[in-house]
């Protein structure tokens, strides 16, 4: 798999490690399958770092599939005389409720949905986290930290702490949920183990906290370069992913006004909001598709994996009979892995609107960039 970033400022420390730590991450969680025990996913650079800086030319970099040597009869791109006279192995023609199995074969035109649900499956998530390590590398050195938790699972709330810990990422690692509440972990891991039991699977809720943006990163002045419209559509591209929310989200709408806008005062030295707070944030970080300085809240939902051990019913796409959905290799729950991904997606988003904002071929003149604007901004309402 490979994974090309371009627009990578030179002078970016960056090394494989960083990269790795992310991808670990990504591959963490109690309800995972067995794939997670076959991959171990590691990055090679193949372009645009040296020494252990980028060089603003495109980063590529090399994440390799273990699993590969397994598929390599199935998915041999060569023609194969099983082709002429039938199936290869592994075919499928029972598409699975959910999934982009049957909608993909149709309009593309497949006999077989294994050309479907192979580049449909959340595998090439790898190569966004990868992605995303990046971005976030640049956003540390801007002096932006992100995170994410657990806040839902299969029908089970974790209690979100009033104060959320200093090194979210650490806290939340430490769970084999990624959860911040160890009571409802419990509850979640007896619910998991329940659902495995019945063949069946658990959709959930992270939450994603970005904290360190400057203020006015994205615009208003036209729709395609809104900063939460941005983020959505970041969001709700990873797979299995149906609902995002940004602040209160969907809660604003039960409100009055009073209840959900955010008070303005004054707070000097708060350099990044333009020497102002909010005292509250409701709004999640964004105004008017601009970051207000508050920290932002993405909260991203997952509904179940849809392949279930057991299956839903389906229709054969040879036959049109009646039958049960195909059972892939699958997890009970990948909700954890989830905020991982949901963390490196909101990288990039931001990372591309740091470098639309500031500008720069290279880290010196960005950073120099944004120390201007932030002198510039902290003098507004001194």
């Amino acid at each position: 798999m490979i994974s090309l970033v371009e627009g990578v400022p030179s002078g970016l420390a960056l090394l494989a490690e960083h990269v790795n730590a992310d991808l670990a991450r990504r591959q963490q969680g109690y309800g995972r399958g067995r794939r997670m025990q076959i991959e171990r996913d590691e990055v090679e650079f193949l372009s645009g770092v040296r020494a252990g800086e980028t060089l603003g030319s495109p980063v590529a970099m090399l994440i390799r599939n273990r699993d590969w040597k397994n598929w390599q009869e199935i998915m041999d791109p060569a023609p194969r005389a099983e082709d002429a006279d039938g199936d290869r192995k592994r075919a499928v023609h029972r598409p699975r409720p959910g999934h982009a199995d049957l909608s993909g074969l149709l309009k593309y035109d497949r006999d077989d949905a294994r050309d479907i649900l192979e580049r449909a499956s959340a595998r090439e998530t790898t190569a966004r986290v990868a992605a995303g390590a990046i971005a976030r590398r640049l956003l540390a050195e801007c002096g932006v930290t992100i995170g994410s938790h657990l806040v839902h699972l299969g029908g089970i709330d974790a209690q979100r702490p009033e104060q959320l810990p200093a090194e979210l990422n650490a806290a939340a690692d430490a769970s084999p949920l990624r959860t911040l509440d160890p009571q409802a972990e419990q509850r979640m891991i007896e619910r998991i183990d329940q659902a495995k039991k019945d063949g069946n699977t658990l959709g959930g809720i992270c939450e994603v906290v970005v904290d360190g943006l400057p203020v006015g990163l994205g615009s208003h002045v036209s729709w395609d370069r809104r900063l939460d419209g941005r983020l959505g559509q970041a969001m709700l591209s990873i797979p299995a992913v149906k609902g995002v929310e940004i602040g209160l989200g969907f809660e604003t709408a039960r409100r009055t006004g009073a209840e959900v806008h955010d008070e303005i005062e004054m707070a000097p030295g708060r350099v990044r909001s333009g020497n102002v707070r909010r005292k509250t944030n409701r709004a999640g970080g964004t105004e008017g598709g601009m970051t207000t300085g508050e920290p932002l809240i993405v909260r991203v939902a997952m509904k179940p994996i849809s392949t279930l051990m057991r299956p839903l019913g389906t229709v054969d796409t040879r036959t049109c009979e009646a039958t049960e959905a195909v059972a892939e290799r699958s997890d009970v729950t990948a909700v954890p892995a989830m905020g991982v991904i949901a963390e490196a997606m909101a990288a990039l988003v931001l990372a591309d609107a740091m470098v639309e904002k500031f500008g720069g071929d290279s880290m010196t003149e960005l950073r120099r960039n944004l120390d201007a604007y932030l002198a510039h901004i902290a003098q507004r309402l001194s």
